[in-house]
């Protein structure tokens, strides 16, 4: 027996109906949107202000050195006072875990929040169009440029605009090359001809792709090349919170006519101004449902929030509501929704793992290796010798002379260690050693040993570090 539900026509004809009013520009016009002041492009500013990192992060000294420095060429990343090498990467495969997760459970909750408020897309767009304004006008003077014909006056404004979204793409791609070198050396050597292509091709690829996809692409980036747009249809459901129209108190819309006032209008509260489609950058109509263009900005929230209190009528026409809200279903609680708990606990986890990684770093590791073959040598005077290998991992950007030594039974006596050990920076760096036991401090067969290596750094500062293993001697 066939469990799957029965799809009726007119829920088929209702689908085709709404789906014909979704409006998703090809490229065939640019969207000249409107910018209105209001709460939520106050929040949408000060969440794009994130990206400040980004452009200032690399000149942020920390003990001498450029506090976060993703250094390639030696494989070492240096985050603060932590020095990531190679070896520690595993931490990585937990942050970008972390990262997923939090990038699903925010659009579970509240849609495309990070296309709205944090995308580099969205942001840089905001910020060329903003350039754009100031300097060609509003949406129609805009329009009604791009049409008129070349004049000085336009060649002036045009050159000027396409310049400073260049030099926005510079700045870009010159900030991101900054994070792998040191950034005040790459001001002098940069100008001066003195970096190697990859940075000279790094920050060009940067300069076009920003100029070309925030300029000219937009919100075509959105729809075609972002695959977030679309997978987060999958990701939402009825409980899901996004800029919603409130059908149901807006129709049926219509003008204000001569005389009417809020308290006295017949219709629905829908003036049907189009400020919600004005503003919006995608250029999609929010009145028509949630649509694969919507970025969840909420400006349409502001522009309607602004009319309603022109014709005084109570905001919240247009607002964050989720679908069951919107039709007057009970609404779940956040903490009573089972994908909460299982995102929680996996992002719970691999924070965790990250906590629990950069905790444990140390600026230096030791590994030890015992020799198997043969476990053990009898010596001439009687005594029991083992040989072992140790791996020396220096993650410090300096070389460090390495004393060694070792503990366990009495008697004890290291060979092959009596002056320092050199380790490089960044490298590993093996020592060979033996230690010797009188037989009469042996009373069994294995005998638990501790290498122990410190080192000074030129500041002063003592690194050190242990590794437990086993001395081995004959059955007793």
């Amino acid at each position: 027996m066939s469990t799957n539900p029965v799809v009726t026509q007119t829920a088929v004809d209702d689908l085709y109906a709404e789906a014909e009013h979704w409006h998703v520009n090809t490229g065939g016009e640019t969207i000249h949107a409107k910018r209105l002041a209001g709460r939520w492009r106050t929040i949408k500013w000060a969440a794009a202000s994130v990206w400040l990192i980004y452009f200032l992060g690399p000149y942020l000294r920390w003990d001498g050195r450029q506090a976060v420095l993703f250094d390639i060429p030696n494989r070492q990343y240096h985050i603060f006072g932590a020095t990531v090498l190679p070896q520690d990467f595993w931490m990585l495969s937990l942050l970008l875990l972390f990262f997923a997760i939090l990038l699903a459970v925010a659009t579970a909750l509240v849609g495309r929040v990070w296309c709205g408020y944090f995308c580099f897309q969205t942001v840089w767009t905001d910020i060329y169009t903003w350039i754009e304004e100031k300097l060609e006008g509003s949406p129609p003077q805009r329009r009604k440029l791009d049409k008129s014909p070349m004049s000085l006056s336009k060649l002036r404004i045009k050159a000027t605009k396409h310049a400073l979204w260049l030099m926005i793409g510079f700045i870009t791609g010159f900030s991101f090359v900054a994070w792998f070198t040191d950034a005040p050396t790459l001001w002098g050597s940069f100008f001066a001809g003195e970096s190697g292509p990859v940075a000279y091709i790094t920050v060009a690829l940067f300069t076009v792709g920003t100029y070309g996809l925030a300029g000219f692409m937009r919100e075509q980036t959105c729809f075609w090349l972002c695959p977030y747009a679309r997978i987060q249809g999958v990701m939402l459901d009825k409980t899901t919170i996004v800029p919603t129209y409130d059908v149901a108190r807006g129709e049926p819309r219509g003008r204000v006519k001569r005389g009417e006032t809020g308290e006295t209008r017949s219709g629905g509260d829908c003036v049907d101004c189009n400020q919600c489609v004005a503003v919006c950058p995608t250029g999609v109509d929010i009145r028509h449902g949630q649509q694969e263009g919507c970025i969840t900005c909420a400006l349409c929230i502001d522009a309607c929030d602004q009319v309603m209190d022109k014709v005084g009528r109570p905001r919240g026409l247009i607002r964050y509501a989720s679908l069951d809200e919107i039709e007057g279903l009970p609404t779940k609680k956040l903490l009573l929704r089972p994908r909460v708990w299982v995102y929680a606990a996996i992002m719970s986890v691999a924070l965790a793992g990250i906590l629990y990684g950069f905790s444990t770093l140390a600026a230096i590791d030791l590994k030890v290796l015992h020799e198997r073959a043969p476990l053990y040598v009898r010596l001439s005077d009687g005594s029991i010798q083992n040989k072992y290998t140790l791996k020396i991992l220096n993650k410090m950007p300096e070389e460090l002379s390495v004393r060694i030594s070792v503990t366990g039974p009495d008697g004890l006596e290291l060979v092959g260690a009596e002056e320092p050990i050199v380790a490089p920076p960044g490298g590993v760096t093996p020592a060979v050693v033996f230690v010797k036991v009188p037989k009469r401090s042996l009373d069994g067969e294995q005998h638990p040993v501790r290498f122990h290596v410190e080192a000074a750094r030129p500041s002063g500062d003592l690194v050190e570090a242990d590794r437990d293993s086993v001395f081995i001697g004959p059955r007793s």
